[in-house]
């Protein structure tokens, strides 16, 4: 199956929540965007920096899933993310999650954030535990 199908198939329900929609995917780059919705924002009208992380967590995770061997699942363990600059109410943000390591126990991601015209949103860095089942 084609990762970009196999990764939409994943049902993450708050993802679906914030309208999150994958755009492309492979095993070292994810991109994923959605829509700023008046709910989804602070005051001034502009994105929430918790609607921000989620975005680069679910992407993050997502990253982490392409590359997992089977028998194995994910989970974050540290997220840090630095607020650059606004996205006003209607904008289409962009994350592009990238990795920094991609070891046995743990994946490191680096998402950056941008409004659909380039601007910078958000830097986001995070780190993924692989969990092994005990089948």
């Amino acid at each position: 199956m084609e990762l970009l199908t196999h990764l939409k198939s994943q049902r993450l329900p708050f993802a679906e929540l914030l309208g999150i929609e994958l755009v492309s995917a492979d095993t070292d780059r994810i991109v994923g965007q959605m829509t700023v919705r008046p709910e989804f924002c602070t005051q001034p009208a502009v994105l929430h920096g918790g609607a921000i992380m989620a975005l680069a967590d679910t992407l993050g995770a997502l990253a982490t899933v392409a590359n997992l061997s089977e028998g194995t699942t994910t989970t974050t363990i540290e997220s840090k993310t630095n607020f650059i600059g606004p996205a006003p109410v209607g904008t289409c943000v962009v994350g592009e999650t990238t990795p920094v390591h991609k070891g046995r126990r743990t994946m490191v991601w680096q998402t950056k954030i941008s409004t659909s015209q380039g601007r910078p949103v958000a830097l986001v860095t995070q780190t993924q535990l692989i969990l092994r089942s005990d089948s």
